[in-house]
C-alpha cells in the first residue's frame, strides 16, 4: 500500500543508466522533461551489470558517488542504489515490478528513456510487460528516427501514446509520452575519450564529478 506520505495523483519518475559517468546529457533533458510533464521528482537507478551493453569503467561504488555529487545541490533528484546490489544482470522490469509493489498499485509511476531505447525496446527482457508496470517517458535524442522499426511496432506505440500529460497523472501505468526535451549531443563514450586524451570536459559534466573522476584516476 502507498505510504500516507503518498499522494496517488502524483507522477513519480524513475530514470535508469550506467552513468559511467553521469553527464549533462542525462540531467538537463531530465529537468526539462519534469518542467513538461510536471515531475516534482525523479529516481535515479544506476545500474550495476548493463544486460544490453559493454560493462562500465567505474566500479558500482564510484558510478553512485558520482551520481550523488551530480545532484546534491538538486532537488529534483533522488538516487536508489539497489539495482548495484545485484550480482545478476540489471533487468528493467524486475527492478520496476519490485517498486511497484513497494509504493502500491495505484501511484502513478513512469520510466524515462531515450528515443535510441524506445526504438530497440523490443529487444529487452520482457518489454512487453512494461506498461503493466508504468509510464514511458521517452526523451529526445539527437540523429535517431522518430518512427519503429516495423508497422507493428508503430501501431503498439500509437496505441499507448498520449499527446496531453495531464493524462500521465490519471492512471498508474500505460501510457507512452514522447517529450520535446532538448537533445544534446553528449555522451559517457565521449567523455571517457576526451579524459583518455587529458582534454577539458568542463562543459559536459558537472565540475563536482569532475573533480573526483580526477581523484580517483578515472576513465585515463
Amino acid at each position: 500500500m502507498p505510504t500516507k506520505t503518498q499522494d496517488t495523483t502524483v507522477l513519480h519518475a524513475l530514470f535508469g543508466g550506467t552513468f559511467d559517468p553521469i553527464h549533462y546529457g542525462h540531467l538537463r533533458p531530465v529537468e526539462a522533461l519534469a518542467a513538461e510533464v510536471g515531475l516534482s521528482r525523479v529516481t535515479l537507478l544506476p545500474n550495476h551489470v548493463p544486460p544490453h551493453r559493454p560493462q562500465p569503467e567505474a566500479n558500482a561504488q564510484q558510478r553512485l558517488k558520482m551520481v550523488e555529487l551530480a545532484i546534491a545541490d538538486n532537488p529534483l533528484f533522488a538516487v536508489d542504489d539497489r539495482e548495484l546490489h545485484r550480482t545478476t544482470p540489471s533487468y528493467t522490469i524486475e527492478t520496476l515490478e519490485a517498486i511497484r509493489k513497494e509504493r502500491g498499485a495505484q501511484l502513478p509511476l513512469a520510466f524515462i528513456i531515450g528515443q535510441d531505447s524506445l526504438l530497440s525496446l523490443h529487444k529487452w527482457h520482457r518489454w512487453q510487460s512494461l506498461l503493466d508496470t508504468c509510464h514511458l517517458l521517452v526523451l529526445a535524442r539527437p540523429g535517431y528516427n522518430d518512427r519503429m522499426d516495423t508497422q507493428e511496432l508503430q501501431q503498439w506505440l500509437e496505441q499507448h501514446q498520449v499527446t496531453d500529460a495531464t493524462q500521465l497523472s490519471l492512471k498508474p501505468q500505460g501510457y507512452i509520452y514522447l517529450a520535446d526535451t532538448p537533445q544534446l549531443e553528449i555522451s559517457a563514450t565521449e567523455i571517457r575519450q576526451r579524459r583518455h586524451q587529458g582534454l577539458n570536459c568542463d562543459d559536459l559534466l558537472p565540475r563536482s564529478v569532475q573533480r573526483y573522476i580526477e581523484l580517483q584516476g578515472l576513465y585515463r
